[in-house]
């Protein structure tokens, strides 16, 4: 019995004004909590913001700003007291040069050897007048006549220049050697065909032919060779220039 009227009562309550109650209550209820969902979310989102700056402080990186050392200035060269002052009037004439003596220097004096080995038969008379046996006249020998075997070699009494091989009506067959210094060395009485040809260069000691008899005016004498030098064009005595 009692239950039933409570039963009533509830539905008389819900059905009139305690509808609206209840649901007011309702609705209530639901805006505390969403209230506070929003107060905790805004409070988690402080709390995470809050989080995240001090992480960012943490691990920011404070710039130092080293200031830049001043610049030593280069030192200066030191100007020598009696360094010359820079004049504004041109360049100064150049001192005078003293004459350089431009006259050519002259060659070493050729050293010359024996051309052949043997006795002197014959010597040189320069101006002086001597007897030849063969022209059996009296004549001045412009060389020297040095004993020697037909066919001995002949070499070169000094370094130099085959200037001429020719044929003389007198002397034969005759080389001519010029040499350093422009003096030259005469081969005469020589076989017909010499070991060397015009132009030719030819060392010290080297043959350049082998004695003969071609010289016609000398054929009475016994076999030599006929040897001469010549110094500024004129014929000197070879034994002056040649070892004693």
């Amino acid at each position: 019995m009692n239950s039933n009227s409570s039963g009533r009562g509830l539905e008389g309550f819900l059905s009139g004004k305690g509808f609206y109650i209840v649901l007011f209550l309702c609705a209530a209820v639901i805006g505390v909590s969403a209230w506070m969902m929003a107060a905790g979310n805004e409070t988690m989102s402080k709390d995470a913001l809050q989080t995240s700056v001090n992480t960012s402080e943490e691990r920011r990186v404070e710039t130092v700003i080293i200031p830049a050392r001043p610049q030593k200035e280069a030192p200066q060269p030191e100007l020598e007291a009696d360094a010359p002052a820079v004049s504004d009037e041109g360049p100064a004439e150049a001192a005078p040069v003293d004459h350089i003596d431009s006259e050519p220097v002259e060659a070493a004096a050729p050293v010359f050897g024996w051309p052949v080995s043997g006795e002197l038969e014959r010597s040189h008379s320069g101006d002086r007048l001597v007897y030849d046996v063969t022209m059996q006249d009296w004549r001045s020998h412009a060389g020297i006549d040095i004993l020697s075997e037909p066919g001995a070699i002949v070499q070169a009494s000094c370094a130099g220049t085959v200037e001429s091989v020719q044929q003389d009506d007198m002397l034969g067959t005759v080389v001519t050697i010029v040499h350093a210094d422009g003096s030259r060395t005469v081969y005469a009485n020589l076989e017909d065909s010499p070991a060397v040809s015009q132009g030719q260069w030819v060392e010290a000691g080297q043959a350049i032919g082998a004695v003969g008899r071609s010289a016609l005016c000398e054929i009475g004498q016994p076999s030599h060779l006929h040897f001469a030098i010549q110094v500024n064009g004129k014929d000197v005595d070879p034994c002056d220039y040649l070892p004693g």
